[in-house]
């Protein structure tokens, strides 16, 4: 099993509302789960959105907390409800209407990778998937409530910034001739999960670091985004999600020649969005 569920750094002192998070970075692949699967350990990642958590790790110098998954997506999905057990997979789990994400083996306990690859040749038992949602889904989402329940405490506000990657490819369907291709998309789930001024404010965030943004296509949001994202109780939760191919080599899973650069960028980023969330009239040197 992953030797922790969760990392949470803190800030010195915590001085915004915002709080980053990335539930699908994780990657300590124990042996025990490696030898039970269809993959090798190079393919069992292609899912995971490598390198996040170390795109994001500045928050914490900004005044937010930022929380990082340790368990790998391909183990457990802590961006997918609890409920959303795969019959197909788990020997036991009941099917309960459509819902695509499970149909397409990308349910809490996902059944496949990237490009439909399957992990295991057979089914898991309900116990086994039980054991991997008590013992990472929830400490994780445990501990993300508690961190925004802090911030709404604190600043009567809380923003969650959910943090992604996606293939370059994801955004073929979208890419339009003559027209810059998107780098970042956001997701709010077309107004529902988070306020339209913040909205605004993250994705200048990016564009004023040069970064061409989109929003909600194809990439709305979805457990986390949908669960927290609760603007009228003054609770908005937005999805990024960040074009692999800026920073790393997706067929490698290797950071490329631009990793450095691209990560000092985002530090300019981070440190913008960390400053929505912080009180009229505290600066980043009052801290």
């Amino acid at each position: 099993m992953p030797k922790v569920a969760y990392q949470l750094i803190h800030p010195e002192r915590r001085t915004t509302s915002v709080v980053f998070a990335s539930p699908h970075s994780g990657r300590d692949y124990p042996w025990s789960f490696i030898r039970r699967t269809n993959l090798n350990e190079h393919t069992v990642r292609s899912s995971e959105d490598a390198f996040v958590d170390q795109l994001f790790d500045c928050a914490p110098k900004f005044g937010a907390p930022f929380l990082k998954a340790g368990a790998p997506r391909a183990f457990v999905d802590l961006n997918r409800s609890a409920e959303e057990l795969d019959p197909a997979l788990i020997h036991g789990a009941q099917r309960s209407g459509h819902n695509p994400r499970v149909a397409s083996g990308l349910g809490v306990v996902p059944r496949v990778v990237a490009n439909g690859k399957a992990i295991y040749s057979g089914k898991i038992t309900m116990a086994e998937a039980e054991r991997r949602i008590t013992g990472y889904w929830q400490p994780y989402h445990e501990t993300l409530q508690a961190q925004l329940d802090q911030a709404h405490l604190m600043f009567g506000q809380a923003i969650l910034i959910d943090c992604h990657s996606m293939p370059h490819e994801a955004m073929d369907s979208v890419a339009r001739a003559g027209v810059r291709r998107p780098e970042v998309v956001l997701g709010d789930r077309f107004g529902v999960a988070a306020d339209e001024a913040i909205m605004d404010r993250v994705e200048a965030a990016f564009c004023d670091a040069g970064l061409a943004v989109t929003r909600n296509t194809p990439f709305a949001g979805a457990y986390i985004t949908q669960h927290y994202g609760r603007p009228m109780r003054g609770r908005h939760a937005i999805q990024v999600e960040i074009d692999r191919a800026l920073y790393m080599n997706e067929q490698q899973i290797r950071p490329n020649s631009n990793f450095q650069a691209f990560r000092d960028l985002l530090k300019g980023v981070v440190a913008e969005i960390a400053s929505i969330g912080r009180p009229v009239g505290q600066s980043l040197a009052a801290e």
